[in-house]
């Protein structure tokens, strides 16, 4: 693959239209000499500071930071035109020697646009643009690990917002970072779909037979989710999840509040998942409580924390640090499927074992999750 010239002096962040300002803090910190330029509804530009030619690991890094970032891209600027054949004019005059293994075409303000509607017309869009022809080589969607892909974000009728990343993390090889898959029809709810992002962005691996329980379970989509990659799931909710998802082996319903549940009933889940419509910080105490229940054995914890006003993304960090504090080692991104919201996928920590994991190292059988509605 050929150098880029000119590597563009600018990155482009896009990211939920209001998060603007969230970007722009946390960018201070994630690469200090930074200086906001241009922004608009769910853009914000920064200029390098001087001398800095970041790597695409370095990008990498930058981008999972930000946590609220869906795509990072080094910026050449804006391209304007006022026919089609201006369009792949100015295209050109920008990038005059450059090749790409993929093309990502999509919109800067997704506004009532689902992700994966956005992804699946891409190659169509971007065919009528002119940009298969101008990069026959090129895949029009997603990528594969390791291409270098051309970014287009479309910013009105006239003018594209264009750069390049390297694709390497899942969300690099979706175009706009937009989760490819819709909503299946048999799904209870877009829980489901939030959660099947989170697995796929994190790399999450389950392992058949595991226990899991879900804080706040109803109606059940992320449970459904949890089920078909073969974990036996108990759903802690006061109302009752859908029946389809109570009638699949595996399930147990606790009908009560999570903080009313015994704690010795919470010793035997590996993993715990919530993402109820609280405050953030009341998640935190549900889930801390089952962590740190004497011989729990948990060792993932995929969490949905609400963000009631932009302004409370200051707390990610605070927030993260929890995690920290209870043994394990987070990472965050506010999810595509997802709204005003940031996705904790936290691991234990290695080191950093309860009593009942030094028991199950040992050889001693771990207890399981009771089966059973647990006493109030």
């Amino acid at each position: 693959m050929n150098d880029l010239e000119p590597r563009g002096e600018y990155l482009l962040v896009a990211c939920q239209a209001g998060a603007e300002d969230v970007v722009a803090a946390r960018m201070t910190q994630a690469l200090p000499g930074s200086t906001r330029g241009a922004w608009r509804r769910g853009v914000v530009t920064f200029r390098l500071p001087p001398g800095l030619d970041p790597s695409p690991a370095d990008l990498d890094r930058v981008r999972d930071s930000l946590i609220v970032a869906r795509t990072l891209f080094r910026c050449y600027g804006q391209i304007r035109w006022d026919d089609d054949a201006g369009r792949l004019t100015a295209l050109r005059e920008r990038l005059p020697a450059a090749r790409f293994d993929a093309v990502h075409l999509y919109p800067r303000d997704l506004r009532a646009l689902a992700a994966a509607d956005v992804v699946a017309d891409m190659p169509r869009l971007a065919t009528a643009a002119g940009l298969a022809a101008a990069f026959p080589e090129a895949t029009l969607g997603i990528a594969r690990p390791g291409d270098l892909v051309l970014d287009c974000l479309s910013d009105g009728d006239d003018r594209w917002w264009i750069g390049w990343h390297r694709a390497q993390a899942p969300s690099t090889c979706w175009p706009g970072g937009l989760h490819p898959r819709p909503l299946p029809g048999d799904k209870v709810s877009r829980a489901w779909l939030k959660l099947d992002e989170a697995i796929e962005s994190f790399g999450v691996e389950f392992r058949a037979g595991q226990h899991a329980c879900e804080l706040g379970a109803s109606p059940g989509g992320a449970c459904q989710r949890l089920l078909e990659s073969g974990l036996e799931v108990v759903g802690i909710d006061p109302a009752l999840v859908d029946p389809v998802v109570a009638a699949i082996p595996g399930f147990t319903q606790w009908r009560m509040r999570a903080r009313d549940v015994p704690l010795r009933d919470l010793r035997g889940f590996e993993w715990v998942v919530a993402d109820m419509n609280i405050d953030p910080t009341s998640t935190l105490e549900a889930i801390g409580r089952v962590v740190t229940a004497t011989g729990s054995r948990a060792a993932g914890i995929i969490a949905t924390l609400k963000i009631p006003d932009w302004s409370r993304a200051a707390s990610l960090d605070a927030w993260l640090g929890q995690f920290r504090c209870w043994g394990f080692t987070p990472r965050a991104r506010q999810l595509s499927t997802g709204g005003r919201e940031v996705c904790v996928v936290a691991l234990r920590t290695g080191g950093h074992r309860s009593r009942q994991g030094k028991a199950e190292s040992a050889g001693v059988r771990p207890a399981r999750p009771a089966r059973r509605r647990p006493d109030r």
